[in-house]
């Protein structure tokens, strides 16, 4: 059925209860006053109008009559209110056979039946959506947290024509004035610690909580009274996956590690953000990584006028690109894929003197410690000289912002890869003196879910029965979420005045051993079920990560959760001299680069 059949529909259905109120008003008040058949006829006339013109004014017609609620019911009170008072006012001043019990009577009567009939239809379709989605072998369900999130996620299942393997049979809720209450129908059954004497005996087959305020630490708490059940337990979505499309409400998640980080949500400076980024062109490299790719989602929310997104692998570049067109289908920013290697120095000039970038995100990089222990030559060619041609091509034709993405590997480093990082940063802040751009880096731990990650070799190992491995276990690790540290990229370019290494407050370190430990729970095993062994540290490993070398530390925030590192400009001509001596076949390469990055940090 269209809209305009609909509103048809409900402006024919609410005429006819206004006319039927009349008539049932007439007859009923006929032995106690004088009503005559003209002032009856007027008075359904004058209604009438008042009602559907009314009725348009506020919408009344133009809503969803399944999710009628508060909001709805008070516009169809308003309507008829106001139409019963300008019609008291014109039959007063019209009509001598005044009644005004007749008027005040039909009001009533219409006003309820009419918001009774948007009721009842959000009754028909919640019982009809319930009787067809849920099937035989739904699961048994209880919600955890009876709150405003709770009733929109149960109100979401119901309304939902995907959902029927789940049979929603009551609320957890520790508030005492809430036991034993009802939430849209649903019993709220007790409290967390009573969760396995109600599981037993309602057959209750996975949990889902809806809790967004929720704590790590009461989530722990939680899973360690469901693990030992063996069931499955999720959450809803955030909300603000919610907002942009990604996702519906009823599309219940799996509960990961990063819920039990308790990483706050980052807030930016959109005003600040607007203006750095909003009509410009904007050049992204190592766009289809992790972090990159990441970096280009959250750009695209300001509307540049064009977003370059630079790679080396054209699956990943092609996959990025889809997903942009897809979801930012609607803005006007010109989304130019281009397939090219940071390492390919002349490639890099002609790009940045074709397009003109005003701001650079410089993501390409190899991040993973060992790999680059066993290939030195490729770290050196993709890290430092990568960075080296895209950074120099970017002060050449006077690219306005250059920031480049760094680790906290670099700090100190024992390897090869942290040493090539620790140069790329002294290129680009060596480059910062002269010229019109402002070069900074942002230098930050692990993300959480990027390539190369220790989560999805955990979840690997978990689905093969075990065991998890740990080099040692002792270590410990900084993480972050892909989504707040490319934020806080992005911001940190926008306080960039030149030659900053901006530091990200990664929050307190995670040992691997209980990162692994949770992982198993959240998997719905018990920690005695799969295995965790340790197999010693590899070649280049730290056994704790650092953000800073101590001539570096400052206690200065510049944006909540970004501060600046105390560090100078690098003289260019000693690192020219340096990058230029390496031998890529020379088998002290590994050696030279770690003596010479932490030469520098003394």
């Amino acid at each position: 059925m269209s809209r305009k059949t609909k509103v048809l529909v409900l402006l024919l259905v609410d005429s006819l209860i206004i006319l039927l109120a009349n008539i049932f008003s007439y007859f009923y008040l006929l032995p106690y006053v004088e009503i005559t058949y003209n002032f009856l006829n007027k008075a359904v006339v004058a209604q009438l109008v008042l009602y559907i013109f009314w009725g348009f004014v506020l919408k009344v017609f133009n809503r969803i009559n399944r999710y009628t609620n508060l909001s709805e019911m008070s516009a169809i009170f308003a309507t008829t209110t106001i139409t019963f008072m300008l019609e008291f006012i014109f039959l007063f001043l019209t009509d001598k056979f005044y009644g005004h019990r007749f008027i005040l009577m039909t009001y009533l009567v219409a006003t309820f039946f009419i918001i009774s009939s948007r009721l009842s239809w959000r009754l028909i379709i919640e019982h009809q959506n319930k009787k067809c989605s849920i099937t035989s072998a739904a699961k048994k369900t209880l919600i955890v947290g009876a709150g405003e999130a709770g009733r929109i996620l149960l109100n979401s299942l119901v309304n939902s024509t995907t959902n029927g393997d789940i049979d929603v049979v009551g609320f957890i809720d520790d508030a005492q004035d809430k036991f034993h209450t009802y939430l849209s129908g649903v019993r709220v059954l007790g409290k967390t610690t009573e969760i396995p004497a109600i599981v037993e005996s309602h057959n209750i087959e996975m949990i889902t909580i809806a809790i967004p305020s929720l704590q790590p630490k009461e989530l722990q708490r939680i899973l360690e009274i469901v693990t030992p059940l063996g069931l499955p337990i999720n959450s809803m979505p955030a909300l603000e996956e919610v907002a942009s499309g990604n996702i519906t409400i009823s599309r219940l998640k799996k509960i990961d590690v990063v819920d039990l980080l308790g990483r706050e949500e980052v807030k930016l400076d959109i005003i600040q953000l607007t203006d750095q980024l909003t009509e410009k062109i904007i050049l992204v490299t190592g766009a289809g990584g992790s972090i990159g790719s990441e970096i280009c989602r959250q750009i695209m929310k300001f509307s540049p006028k064009q977003l370059l997104i630079l790679g080396h692998g054209e699956n990943s570049i092609y996959l990025i690109e889809r997903e942009l067109r897809r979801i930012f289908c609607a803005q006007k920013t010109e989304i130019i894929p281009i397939i090219a290697d940071v390492q390919d120095r002349k490639r890099m000039f002609q790009v940045v003197e074709r397009y003109r970038p005003e701001i650079i995100y410089h993501a390409a990089a190899h991040k993973h410690v060992p790999l680059m222990e066993e290939n030195p030559v490729e770290a050196v060619k993709n890290n430092i000289f990568g960075t080296k041609n895209i950074a120099e091509a970017a002060k050449k034709y006077d690219v306005e912002n250059f920031v480049m993405i760094s680790t906290d590997k670099a700090v100190n480093p024992p390897n090869v890869m942290g040493a090539t990082k620790r140069i790329a940063e002294m290129i680009v802040t060596g480059l910062n003196n002269g010229g019109n751009t402002k070069f900074c880096a942002v230098r930050f731990g692990n993300v959480l879910g990027s390539r190369g990650s220790v989560i999805p070799v955990f979840e690997e190992q978990i689905h093969a029965g075990g065991p998890l491995t740990i080099t040692d276990f002792r270590m410990t690790r900084y993480f972050m979420t892909i989504p707040e540290a490319s934020r806080l990229v992005i911001q940190a370019g926008a306080l960039a005045r030149g030659g900053e290494i901006f530091i990200l407050d990664m929050g307190n370190p995670v040992k691997i051993y209980d990162l692994a430990k949770n992982m198993i729970k959240l998997s719905g095993y018990r920690e005695d079920q799969i295995e965790i062994v340790e197999t010693g540290i590899r070649p280049g490993e730290k056994l704790f990560e650092e953000l800073l070398v101590n001539k570096e530390k400052n206690s200065e925030q510049v944006f909540d959760k970004i501060f600046i590192g105390n560090v100078s400009g690098f003289d260019m001509e000693t690192v020219d001299s340096f990058v230029r001596s390496l031998l890529f076949d020379d088998k002290s390469v590994s050696d030279k680069l770690i003596n010479f990055a932490n030469e520098s940090s003394k």
